[in-house]
């Protein structure tokens, strides 16, 4: 493992003692899982660059088994001299294994099934046979002296006494790490923690928390697996990942550092960036409401939130829009008032008083309407030029009456 690789530490104590958390960022392999996305090359080389560069601590840069392009992607970024620890997946085969080695990455994921309905039905094995082949495999990458993280496909399936088996015959082996895979999405908090907690300290040996968002708790339990001892977590960014996804990178980060009130390392200033780069190669935009680096998180239009946040941003924001790489939008449409007509035409150069604003308002609300979206600064300038016309020809009526 790669020395420069820094803790953060959350402010808060279990009788496990101070938690350290760690993130393996795994866009490269689970997120070009997603169905449907290719990452080109150059493409995977600069992801890895730019996730170096904002102090992730590991990235897992694909599948050397596969051969071809992604061995040779995976030993380019292998060679680059980053910061970051680099992984490579591998199914519990020592061809896998010595393929990925071969590459020159420092740490290595093994990876087999552990739930019964994996174990009899898919790999058509029993469970002596799950224990024996996970023994073989890390003490095979051992000898070559990688760092070993061992994952448990589908544990959030699994029967806890057979998951604690498995997790001491790796640790046995010299494994550095179990990887809980809630393959599926099935877990919920409460049950993450207690499970994750229980495996703690069965055997001692680290977790990391891979969450799937099937049921939109991805996030939620990769943080509850952080409360019960975890100390890495498996994240992409934005969430790409197979069928809903997985922990989004940005997410997992921010929620530590505002719902925890963690010390973070990472530049987040960028979050917004790196999400622009990695969607756009993977075929695929942000959405507007996409958590922590969605542009609505920082759109304001309805009249009491835009009037709040002018006032003092903190109202209806958590974090500043900078500190993700986003800008603080005050949206004209239906449901804003008079204090955002205000501002708004400010930044024309155009100085309203508040009864101005309020003559025009009903105005900007039908135009909203007829429309059914919020409105263009061109087609509130037209509305000025009509207001302005009106009040010109109230004044000429009455100077004439």
């Amino acid at each position: 493992m790669n020395d420069a690789i820094k803790a953060y530490k959350i402010p808060f104590e279990s009788d496990l003692g101070t938690i350290e958390v760690k993130f393996d960022d795994t866009t490269l392999r689970d997120g070009e899982q997603t169905a449907g996305v290719v990452f080109a090359n150059r493409e995977k080389v600069r992801i890895a660059k730019l996730l170096d560069e904002i102090g992730v601590h590991q990235i897992e840069a694909g599948i050397a088994a596969m051969g071809g392009d992604e061995r040779d992607t995976i030993a380019e970024i292998a060679s680059l001299g980053l910061n970051a620890s680099v992984l490579g997946w591998n199914r519990a085969n020592l061809d896998d294994i010595k393929t990925s080695i071969d590459c020159g990455v420092d740490a290595v994921a093994i990876s087999l099934a552990t739930s019964d309905i994996h174990i009899e039905t898919k790999l058509k094995k029993d469970r002596e046979w799950v224990l024996k082949s996970i023994r073989e495999a890390v003490a095979f990458a051992k000898s070559h002296g990688v760092y070993v993280s061992v994952n448990a496909e589908d544990a959030s399936r699994t029967d806890v006494g057979f998951l604690k088996k498995y997790a001491c015959a790796a640790q046995a082996e010299g494994a550095d790490r179990l990887r809980f895979c809630d393959t599926i999405g099935i877990m919920e908090p409460f049950r993450t923690f207690q499970v994750v907690r229980e495996l703690r300290q069965s055997c001692g040996l680290e977790i990391e928390m891979h969450t799937h968002n099937d049921f939109g708790m991805a996030v939620a339990n990769a943080i509850a697996g952080i409360h019960g001892g975890a100390t890495w977590v498996n994240v992409t960014v934005a969430g790409l990942g197979e069928r809903a996804g997985n922990a989004a990178l940005e997410e997992i980060v921010m929620a530590l550092k505002y719902t925890e009130g963690m010390e973070v390392d990472i530049d987040t200033t960028r979050f917004r960036e790196i999400g622009e780069y990695v969607m756009g190669a993977a075929g695929r935009r942000i959405p507007a409401w996409k958590s922590v680096i969605g542009t609505n998180v920082f759109a304001h239009e309805s009249g009491i939130h835009a009037d709040g946040v002018i006032k003092n941003p903190k109202t209806y924001e958590i974090f500043s829009p900078d500190e993700v790489g986003l800008e603080r939008q005050i949206v004209i449409g239906k449901h804003s008032g008079s204090r955002s007509i205000e501002m708004k035409f400010a930044e024309y150069g155009i100085e309203l008083t508040k009864a101005q604003a309020s003559e025009m308002l009903p105005m900007v609300r039908n135009m909203a309407v007829e429309l059914k979206r919020s409105l263009f600064d061109k087609e509130l300038l037209y509305i000025y030029n009509d207001w302005v016309e009106q009040q010109q020809a109230a004044a000429e009526g009455n100077a004439a009456g």
